[in-house]
């Protein structure tokens, strides 16, 4: 049986740049093993499992090494493929059962707009792991974390595009990513990077699920609910972002890469 897989570049609107995904589209549930095995064969940040069903898709998301509760970027490649390859209307608002409850999306020009979750972070005590993780010198200015990350804010822009964590004592660490924050200059609010060794990826060129955390993070402190952030990867990504109560908007554009079929069978 032929599975059709497509290879994605997303928060971006150019090849080569954004986080890269694949999207699965699958015919019935398959195995979770199974599913592990696709994401360490496809070595991506993410691989996307879609399987329709009468009120949308059952959806869910594969690093190379677990499975994840939230993902932004392999969302807005799922949502990318089934308006341009698989005949889903333009105008159809798209609906993904997730293990973090129900996600949707829907299209505007070339842009696309995730619905998802709000999650907050409260502020705690760094560990001392964290800061000599990130570097002896780091001038932080404030650590928070919610259910699956750290948030440290720091200084000024230069520091969070200059970092080089030590990935081996980050990977201890208990949560997903480490998310590295700063105001920035125009025309981007703020910048970030993430830091996942835990999850198999040392850094995630562009993280959605991160930017539900960092807008009502940022809403405290620059007092508005819209910004533009700029993920400073090597890749490097722009993500649109809207607070509304406990809901965060995320908006991103995508590039399809690849187009193909997968041959071992679930």
């Amino acid at each position: 049986m032929s599975i059709r897989l497509y290879h994605v570049d997303a928060f971006t609107a150019r090849p080569f740049a954004g986080n890269p995904a694949a999207v699965c589209i699958l015919p019935r549930e398959a195995d979770p093993e199974w599913m592990q095995n696709v994401g360490r064969e496809m070595n991506l940040s993410e691989t996307a499992f879609l399987v329709p069903r009468d009120d949308g898709f059952h959806l869910r998301w594969f690093t190379p090494t677990v499975e994840v509760d939230l993902c932004g970027h392999a969302t807005l490649a799922a949502a990318h493929v089934l308006w341009l390859h698989e005949n889903h209307a333009p105008d159809e608002e798209l609906h993904f059962h997730t293990r973090s409850g129900l996600l949707t999306a829907r299209k505007e020009g070339d842009w696309i707009e995730l619905n998802f979750p709000a999650t907050p972070e409260t502020e705690v005590l760094p560990p001392p792991a964290l800061l000599y993780s990130l570097g002896a010198d780091i001038n932080y200015v404030y650590v928070g974390k919610n259910q699956f990350d750290y948030i440290v804010e720091v200084a000024d822009e230069q520091t969070v595009r200059t970092l080089r964590p030590n990935f081996r004592e980050l990977k201890e660490l208990d949560a997903r990513c480490i998310v590295v924050t700063s105001r920035s200059s125009p025309p981007y609010d703020f910048v970030s990077r993430c830091f996942g060794p835990a999850a198999g990826i040392d850094e995630d060129p562009v993280t959605g699920s991160s930017h539900c955390c960092l807008g009502p993070f940022w809403r405290q402190r620059l007092n508005k609910d819209r910004f533009l952030a700029y993920q400073a990867s090597a890749r490097g990504g722009e993500v649109r972002v809207r607070v509304a109560g406990e809901r965060v908007y995320l908006g991103g554009q995508a590039v399809t890469m690849t187009i193909g079929t997968f041959e071992c069978e679930p």
